[in-house]
């Protein structure tokens, strides 16, 4: 009786360990902070607009999520409810976050929701519209405090890291729609029902040994504009409630809202508060589905590579410009200025860096993450290439400089393949090769992450 005794203490021992054992090396931390803005200020993603934000419907925020192996290597997650970070604010970001958390660039992962109620940034979408000296004061001071709250966000993560498995599953959502509709004219945006989508919905669940529910990230691609021009409060959109909802059914949980290739996906039906609310709950609930279900574990070493490419512009001269310096559009001669301007500090945009990330979890996860507004047919495509199980494909992450079309979206023409340029202050349309440049740089990072093609 006594060896029983000494037996069960131990066989007790082991079985409450067991929890902590299957966390396959991994610690995670998560934070939350508000980033609504504390004054006035224009929302971002409608040029009709003309004046500053009334009030606040739903509060933003930025999430961290970190991620650290055994080895004490780091992976940062970083969710925005924003409409895009520029390199001009995701670059020093990023390199702080390197130098105080000792968090390789490669292993940064910063996305953005594409909320069209959130705050107008410095340095993005500069040209849509004219601001007064006040109201960029009020964008200039927002984006500077807005950089110091994210790394101050990602070193509160990293306090609060603590040992953790990873799960990954998938859903589906439907209410996103192809908005890239043909008509005699050529491509509007409206409704295209025929056109391509992906209603894909990745879940990542991160519970603590104990099984407890500690983060969710999750994602989508639809462009995140229930809300149309003429709401002037401040808001998440459906991608704000759905993240809302999901915490409050999961208190110990924060949400994680990733953007997926919604580039050329609009909510439909949309233009109402309560749409928003409803596309929200429809997406909460899906992933709150995908959580009650069997989740497969994430396991092995985290890999993650990093890569600029150079995507050139079409073609363009000095006169290309000037011949549109009287047009009746305020925001075509807004931006032929800027872009004179830059012919006459010799320094004309002919490319642009483009990033392209990807951060794999052993053979169970691979999360690719590409700057910009990226169409839908990408991650199509990125999915044909190297098989829809086990991959995340992110768009809005780590800058956002303009749209990102295929060679059948910029053949076509329309708002994603030339007009928006205007906004982003972009020269014009992208080359004929830009989708051949970027899977070549998708092929080498997944490469570098070992992630293969699918036989």
């Amino acid at each position: 009786m006594k060896k029983l005794v000494l037996l069960l203490p131990t066989a007790t021992v082991i079985l409450a360990m067991a929890p902590l054992l299957s966390a396959a090396g991994y610690q995670a931390g998560v934070a939350t902070i508000v980033i609504t803005p504390k004054e006035p200020i224009y929302l971002a993603g409608y040029g009709s607009r003309n004046h500053p934000s009334e009030g606040v419907t739903l509060d933003l925020r930025a999430k961290a999520l970190v991620i650290q192996e055994q080895s004490g290597q780091r992976t940062v997650i970083v969710t925005t409810d924003l409409i895009g970070l520029p390199r001009a604010i995701a670059d020093p970001v990023a390199a702080r976050i390197e130098k105080s958390y000792g968090v390789e660039r490669a292993h940064i992962l910063l996305n953005s929701s594409h909320t069209h109620t959130g705050p107008l940034l410095a340095n993005n979408l500069t040209l849509m519209f004219d601001l007064d000296a006040h109201d960029r004061e009020v964008v200039e001071r927002y984006s500077a405090r807005l950089a110091d709250d994210l790394v101050t966000l990602v070193g509160t993560a990293v306090g609060n890291l603590a040992p953790a498995n990873l799960w990954f599953g998938n859903g589906q959502a439907h209410f996103a729609i192809n908005r890239r509709e043909p008509t005699p004219a050529g491509i509007k945006i409206g409704v295209n029902p025929e056109g391509p989508t992906d209603p894909d919905v990745p879940v990542l669940k991160v519970t603590g040994p104990d099984g407890s529910l500690r983060a969710v990230v999750f994602g989508y691609a639809c462009h995140n504009t229930t809300l149309t021009g003429e709401f002037y409060k401040i808001a998440g959109d459906y991608a704000g409630f759905a993240q809302r909802d999901i915490e409050k059914a999961r208190p110990s949980a924060t949400a994680m809202f990733l953007m997926l290739c919604g580039g050329d996906q609009n909510p439909n039906p949309r233009s109402t508060l309560e749409l928003a609310q409803q596309h929200g709950a429809t997406l909460a609930a899906e992933v709150l589905g995908v959580l009650a279900g069997k989740m497969p574990p994430v396991r092995g070493p985290v890999r993650a590579a990093f890569q600029l490419v150079d995507l050139d512009f079409a073609p363009h001269t000095r006169q290309t410009f000037e011949s549109r310096l009287q047009d009746s559009e305020p925001v075509r001669v807004r931006h032929a200025k800027a872009m004179l301007r830059t012919y006459d500090e010799g320094q004309p945009i002919r490319h642009y860096p483009y990033p392209v990330q990807a951060i794999s979890f052993g053979k169970d996860l691979t999360v690719l993450a590409l700057g910009g507004e990226v169409v839908v047919d990408y991650a199509l495509r990125v999915k044909k290439e190297y098989g829809p199980k086990g991959i995340i494909v992110a768009a809005y992450s780590n800058d956002v400089m303009s749209y990102i079309p295929t060679r059948r979206v910029l053949k076509e023409g329309g708002y994603e393949a030339d007009q928006s340029m205007l906004y982003y202050g972009q020269p014009g349309p992208y080359a004929e090769d830009v989708e051949d440049r970027i899977f070549d740089t998708i092929r080498k990072v997944m490469a570098s992450v070992n992630r293969k093609p699918a036989s």
